[in-house]
């Protein structure tokens, strides 16, 4: 990630160590511990793979990386390269691995494929989830959430510069975590896709549904440095995407899901302000880029209110509960 002047997570000195993973999942979030060290995004370890005359498509790592099943030896190979490491460290992961796959076969329905997965490629513009940059930045795609990091790191419980509790008062891990989002005064709802009632903004844009009724992306906070996330939406069709502020044009205050995800980009950091006691997970989710708080557009309580940002007033409808589940 970007060392910012907010207080952003860089790598650690020291690069995770693999040794203590014992099972494919354990595996799996000790290579996105390594991803999270590199500071590299999808796109940007593709090249470097490449540079290495390996192919890794990012599709691939989001893909593989998002699942508990054991990489194949030339994912391993390949992906530890582009994050920087040398011939005798890529050796130690890929010992790991082998230690790994021979002790214990994978479970019934556990792939061990290394399929890229498939990429909709949709042009500028489009009203699902706009690319708006020909550079993708993509993101961690998920931690196992009752594993603890600290074993994965070398001499640290997590990278400098990203405290072990990035969130005061919520339970997220270092490299991030799944939630969901829903307005504390109508917590029948979740913060999901939605559309500009006023038809002026064409785009999928943040709004609250039904919980129930509602085809939800999956919400995923990274950190970006302490009470400062990036929230993204894990789409079954659109891939990944950021939240994002509008500050101009039609859709001027809304939020609409970006795949031009990036760590350095302030309209998509979100700094969380508990609100009340800890056990009631109360926050006001503030926009970095103006200081302002979300709400409810005209403090709405009807499914499909648009969330929009404005002047923090301390009225309810600015309030959130956020909830951490477990992965998938």
């Amino acid at each position: 990630m970007s060392q910012m002047e907010d207080g952003l997570a860089k790598p650690s000195a020291e690069a995770p160590e693999p040794e203590q993973a014992r099972t494919s999942a354990e595996f799996t979030v000790s290579l996105r511990a390594l991803r999270a060290w590199s500071g590299l995004t999808y796109r940007q370890l593709e090249g470097k793979a490449t540079a290495h005359r390996d192919t890794l498509p990012a599709s691939t790592i989001a893909t593989t990386l998002g699942r508990a099943a054991l990489p194949r030896e030339r994912f391993v190979d390949a992906y530890t390269r582009a994050c920087g490491l040398g011939e005798e460290d890529v050796r130690r992961w890929l010992g790991v691995r082998q230690r790994i796959a021979t002790e214990k076969k994978a479970p019934a329905g556990e792939s061990d494929g290394f399929v890229p997965a498939p990429v909709e490629h949709h042009p500028v513009g489009h009203p699902q989830w706009r690319r708006v940059s020909v550079l993708v930045a993509a993101v961690i795609l998920g931690a196992a959430g009752a594993l603890g990091l600290s074993s994965l790191f070398s001499g640290s419980d997590s990278p400098a510069g990203t405290p072990a509790m990035p969130v005061t008062g919520l339970h997220v891990l270092a490299v991030g975590s799944w939630a969901r989002i829903h307005p504390a005064r109508t917590p029948q709802f979740c913060l999901t896709e939605g559309r500009d009632h006023t038809g002026r903004y064409e785009s999928a844009v943040a709004a609250q549904q039904s919980c129930t009724k509602a085809v939800l992306p999956r919400v995923f906070l990274e950190p970006l440095g302490k009470d400062i996330v990036q929230i993204q939406w894990h789409h079954p069709k659109y891939s990944i995407g950021c939240l994002t502020v509008l500050s101009a044009g039609p859709g001027h205050d809304l939020l609409e899901p970006r795949n031009d995800c990036a760590d350095d980009n302030r309209a998509q950091q979100f700094r969380l302000d508990l609100f009340g006691p800890s056990a009631a997970g109360h926050f006001r989710i503030r926009p970095v880029s103006t200081g302002q708080c979300l709400s409810l557009r005209d403090e709405g309580t009807e499914s499909g209110t648009e969330i929009v940002q404005g002047r923090c007033s301390g009225a309810t409808d600015q309030e959130f509960l956020i909830e951490p589940i477990p992965p998938a």
